[in-house]
């Protein structure tokens, strides 16, 4: 009723409307294309730099593991090159030895051995009442005796501890021989403990079956699942980092990174949050959406308050125009009563 009493009411406020829609899309379009293009790239190129970062920590770290390796096990080969079987088997002379390289490395050589090719500890000096210890049935044994070096994974071993040895094989007599050496667990595994990011991110070794070599781990279930993810949707580069973001079995978003170690024996695997990762890009883009939505409501409140102004100057516009057709109307009916009366005088005269 009030639409049909007051046609020119509904007819500006519809104007009025239009007006506000027009302007709020001409102006926020090109802002949200604008800003979705600018967001885009942005989490594109902070995303490779993320990615980059964390394969240079792991490449970084790797070449620190493997160099703490190789510098163990070269210590032992010039041990066992530049010492004779006979020397070495006695145990005086090897606790010097054992004495000699922890005075200059610390306690990372926990202990040495000489063992035979029956597998049986022919001399041992170190913490521990290893003396004749019978190896011939050990896993790390078997492989050792058949190489010139060898290191091997982390086991627990006759001593109840975790720990893993390296091995260098030589001969004397025409029967080889092993000198052998307990790597301290500890500080090998600080190495990795050091590899920290933000709130989640760690690091772990582990090696083709999945077992760990450090701590803390994954288990053994959800490390072969990471193993798998890897090797199946992991992107190689060119430095052999596998980098992947994959969801865990609770839905949880985690990037993966991961490089070769001792030769492709093990793997060290960098794990965190992608949220953690990315909170400074979360950050980024929260700052970025209360900016558009300031934007948006700055482009309404304008909008409105000029389609007001606009519909203002049209009733004004409209109205002193009905004013003028009503004078020009008024102005017509006098002008015919002129000429009536003219008409009518004449008659008269």
């Amino acid at each position: 009723m009030n639409e049909k009493k007051n046609p020119d009411g509904f007819y500006y406020r519809s104007l009025t409307r239009n007006i506000v829609l027009i302007i709020i899309i001409v102006a926020i379009t090109p802002l949200l294309l604008v800003s979705g293009i600018i967001l885009y790239q942005f989490q594109s190129s902070y995303q490779e730099k993320i990615y980059a970062h964390l394969g240079e920590l792991v490449q970084k770290h790797r070449q620190n593991i493997d160099g703490f390796l190789t510098e163990k096990l070269n210590d032992i080969r010039f041990l066992a090159k530049t010492f004779s079987y006979e020397e070495l088997s006695d145990e005086s002379f090897l606790q010097d030895r054992l004495s000699t390289l922890q005075e200059e490395f610390g306690p990372v050589f926990v202990d040495l051995g000489v063992v035979n090719e029956r597998g049986i500890q022919m001399a041992y000096s170190g913490p521990f009442k290893l003396g004749r210890a019978l190896y011939s049935s050990a896993d790390w044994f078997r492989k050792a005796i058949g190489r010139e070096h060898y290191i091997s994974d982390v086991f627990m071993g006759l001593r109840g501890l975790p720990h893993f040895i390296v091995t260098v094989r030589d001969n004397w007599g025409g029967q080889p021989w092993i000198l052998r050496s307990t790597i301290d667990f500890v500080a090998f595994n600080t190495l990795v403990q050091n590899i920290r990011i933000g709130e989640t991110g760690f690091a772990f070794i582990v090696n083709r079956e999945g077992e760990c070599q450090t701590k803390p781990c994954l288990d053994i279930a959800a490390s072969r699942k990471v193993l798998e993810y890897l090797s199946e949707e992991g992107k190689t580069g060119d430095k052999g980092i596998t980098i992947l973001e994959k969801r865990d079995d609770s839905g949880h978003k985690n990037i993966y990174v991961a490089a070769a170690l001792k030769k492709g024996e093990w793997l060290l695997i960098y794990q965190q949050a992608a949220s953690d990762a990315f909170a400074d890009l979360k950050r980024a883009y929260t700052l970025a959406l209360s900016i558009i939505l300031l934007g948006g409501l700055g482009v309404s409140t304008v909008a409105f308050v000029l389609s007001k102004r606009i519909v203002k100057r049209i009733s004004s516009s409209d109205r002193e125009k009905h004013m003028m057709d009503e004078q020009i109307v008024e102005t017509g009916k006098l002008a015919s009563v002129g000429e009536l009366a003219a008409g009518i005088a004449h008659e008269i005269n």
